[in-house]
């Protein structure tokens, strides 16, 4: 087995989130393409009612970047018992349209040059899904009442992955980086 895809089987036992349905999902997605770089990332959510957890995983190949994402299903009336459900995408790296990261860093007039950020936001964009922010527009007149429409912006949404070191631990912003500038070169390379 190649060293890269055993180190995703072992990131994907540390994060402890049904590691081997995950790693069969994959390794359909996959096809048996090499891997070249990866990032592993479990979440937990919390409603009034539920603790959810999911898992996201991002592999980059010579040739495309494999999304994989699995959710809990917990048991209800309507299913007796528990489920997961796993999804991939396979999108050809010529088709991602934009690798967009946000690092938030502490105290920025001291921050100095090679410190990881206290959190990395990595969204990536190939087409498949937008989100739209609308807000009413303005005139800049404070005294001003007419309708001026909405105002807003379009942001590709097809994968957003958020790491924090409070979170997750500093270890994990940094692999999300690595993984990110492997990413970023990758899809300047492919146009």
């Amino acid at each position: 087995m190649p060293a890269a895809f055993t180190a995703l089987r072992q990131d994907l036992h540390r994060a402890g989130y049904y590691p081997e349905l995950v790693a069969d999902v994959l390794d359909v997605a996959l096809a048996d393409e090499p891997v070249v770089a990866h990032l592993v990332h479990p979440e937990t959510t919390f409603d009034a009612t539920e603790v959810r957890r999911h898992v996201t995983v991002l592999v980059l190949t010579p040739t495309r970047l494999v999304c994989a994402h699995v959710d809990d299903h917990p048991a209800d009336l309507e299913h007796p018992s528990a489920s997961a459900s796993a999804t991939t995408e396979s999108v050809p790296l010529g088709e991602l349209r934009s690798v967009a990261l946000t690092h938030v860093v502490p105290e920025p007039a001291k921050h100095k040059a090679g410190h990881p950020a206290l959190e990395l936001t990595l969204a990536i964009g190939w087409g498949a899904v937008s989100r739209v922010d609308l807000e009413p527009a303005t005139c800049g007149d404070p005294a001003c009442d007419a309708d001026h429409g909405f105002t807003g912006s379009l942001t590709p949404d097809d994968v957003v992955v958020r790491v924090s070191a409070a979170a997750e631990g500093i270890d994990s912003v940094r692999a999300a980086t690595a993984f990110a500038r492997v990413l970023s070169a990758a899809s300047a390379g492919s146009r």
